[in-house]
């Protein structure tokens, strides 16, 4: 399997401790099978931070996402324990006693599963602010059209990556 990282500068390896915390499925190395996803990130990286977009290209082997070795959580479409996972990842300084199922301490090698786009921002925050049920939550993303992400959050996940190429946006 290949998997793309958009980003604003070809790095020779990954280094955990620059990703950056609160997002999706904890802090992490994201990467997804869409080339055209990490283009726009790679896009948007350096618009932002400046550098030059690029997006990185990794092989992994996909027995691993069957592997007893690893860690692996996975969800296939958006639903209930998916929009709690995330917003409990997305709000972790503000929660004292996270009851939901979260990645915080990177319990987890690997999550991987669709993206919390901006569509879904409001409809998340309407939920944390009780304005809207779990069921109509849920009901709503229905009707998003998602992407992928894969998140790599430890270094034993990080080593199997194979870096392949590099493609400048």
């Amino acid at each position: 399997m290949i998997l793309f990282h958009g980003t604003n500068e070809n790095f020779p390896q990954i280094d955990l401790s620059k990703c950056k915390p609160y997002k999706d499925f904890g802090r992490g190395f994201y990467l997804t099978t869409i080339p055209e996803q990490a283009q726009r990130m790679a896009l948007r990286t350096a618009r932002m931070y400046g550098g030059k977009p690029c997006v990185l290209k990794y092989s992994i082997d996909d027995s691993i996402f069957s592997s007893s070795n690893l860690c692996i959580k996975s969800y296939d479409n958006p639903n209930e324990q998916w929009a709690r996972f995330v917003i409990t990842n997305r709000n972790y300084q503000k929660i004292q006693n996270p009851q939901e199922d979260n990645n915080f301490d990177n319990r987890y090698d690997i999550v991987f599963g669709p993206i919390a786009n901006d569509d879904l921002a409001l409809l998340f925050r309407q939920f944390a602010d009780g304005l809207l049920s779990i069921e109509t939550l849920v009901n709503e993303m229905k009707y998003k059209k998602l992407t992928n992400q894969y998140s790599f959050h430890t270094e034993k996940a990080i080593s199997l990556l194979k870096k392949v190429g590099v493609d400048y946006v």
